[in-house]
């Protein structure tokens, strides 16, 4: 079975850019625009990885990721933002999953470097 990449980002054009990107590599890859989206999907940690936009409509990708954790989802996620962001915002995206913090625009290897580490992450707490 190919690895399973996640993506939540409210951005059509970057989840699509993302989704071509990431498949291209064999992996099988799901989108999704809003943290709702995902919660209401039938399994939402059936994933290998997650990529999370860190602002999102609604609930964001550090609050998203907060909530799966709490529900005993141990997948790595990487977050990505197009905004310049302060201290307290990344240091709060940095979680026992976190893998990577992308400021957009990054480059087509650092995502896939990323990704690459996040499938040989293993959890180290419990969630």
């Amino acid at each position: 079975m190919p690895p399973r990449v996640t993506v939540v980002d409210d951005d059509i054009s970057v989840r699509e850019s993302l989704k071509s990107l990431i498949s291209s590599f064999g992996m099988d890859v799901k989108v999704f625009a809003s943290a709702e989206a995902l919660m209401s999907s039938s399994h939402p940690c059936m994933t290998d990885c997650f990529i999370f936009d860190v602002r999102l409509p609604g609930m964001s990708g550090i609050e998203l990721n907060r909530h799966l954790i709490e529900r005993g989802c141990q997948v790595p996620a990487i977050f990505i933002t197009g905004h310049a962001t302060d201290q307290r915002t990344r240091a709060d995206a940095w979680q026992d999953s976190t893998i990577a913090y992308l400021i957009k625009p990054f480059s087509e290897d650092e995502l896939l470097s990323a990704v690459q580490t996040a499938l040989k992450w293993k959890p180290t707490g419990n969630a």
